[in-house]
């Protein structure tokens, strides 16, 4: 009977969770009829494709989705490279201030994000960044969570492996990218998909370092160009659905990394 209550809660807790996204979809697909009725039409009929290919002919989306994908692969494989290079030497050397080093870095998490904004526009401006891709990417290229989160990974690797590998002659070099770097995979997933959604949704930045539209990724594009949907709930519907789908796919491609990431460090 618990076990029933249980499933009927979580049942529940994952239809309130997902009604939202399930709405915005029913709403992209509807033609015609009141889109804010109660209660709310969740089928629509019929339904029809002519609000995507309405966002598609009003706005360069096709663009709009490239930019993204760039910037967001770019963003990922820096992220990514620079919390495995920063977080192995905390977790695995011994050096004066390694304690030190680490608590400074994480103590930056208590800071809002926006604090550094100034800072960074004022350091792409110097370095002639301004209104180009690298501008969006750089400042968020080191991750105080992603160096936090794959240093907890390698804290988790027994140091017999490491020693063993030291036996046969393995350098520092090596250690890390082909012994390391496998046993940490899922961290490595784990931090993919967090820079993933907050580079493919990344609004705020982008829109005050870019300045030429073609070079907007789709949530600067979408939202800056919203007054021409301004009358039109369903081409906003299916612009947000079109740009939700990625990471819905990107997710459930890498959940199980996921799952076993987000638990790395847990014991100890």
């Amino acid at each position: 009977m618990s076990a029933a209550v249980e499933y009927a809660g979580l049942a529940l807790v994952a239809a309130v969770t997902a009604f939202p996204f399930v709405w915005l979809l029913a709403t992209s697909l509807r033609g015609s009829g009141a889109v804010f009725s109660f209660p709310p039409v969740i089928v629509p009929r019929p339904p029809t494709l002519a609000n995507y290919v309405g966002v598609w002919e009003t706005m360069p989306i096709g663009r709009f989705f490239l930019n993204t994908v760039y910037l967001t692969g770019m963003g990922i494989t820096l992220t990514v490279a620079t919390s495995a290079l920063a977080g192995y030497p905390l977790a695995r050397m011994r050096f004066p201030g390694r304690d030190a080093i680490f608590y400074a870095i994480v103590g930056s998490l208590m800071l809002p994000q926006h604090v550094g904004l100034i800072l960074n526009f004022v350091t792409m401006m110097r370095l002639h960044l301004i209104d180009t891709f690298a501008a969006v990417y750089l400042p968020s290229a080191a991750s105080v969570f992603g160096i936090f989160l794959l240093r907890q990974a390698y804290l988790v690797i027994p140091l017999e492996i490491e020693d063993a590998a030291r036996i046969d002659g393995a350098g520092e070099l090596r250690l890390w990218g082909q012994i390391m770097l496998p046993l940490v995979a899922p961290a490595l997933a784990t931090l993919a998909i967090v820079e993933f959604s907050a580079y493919w949704n990344s609004f705020l930045w982008p829109l005050i370092v870019l300045k030429s539209p073609e070079k907007y990724p789709l949530a600067v594009g979408l939202l800056n160009l919203s007054g021409l949907f301004a009358h039109n709930t369903r081409y906003v519907a299916a612009g947000a659905v079109m740009m939700t789908l990625p990471m819905i796919v990107v997710f459930l491609a890498l959940q199980r990394y996921f799952l076993r990431g987000i638990t790395i460090g847990a014991v100890r």
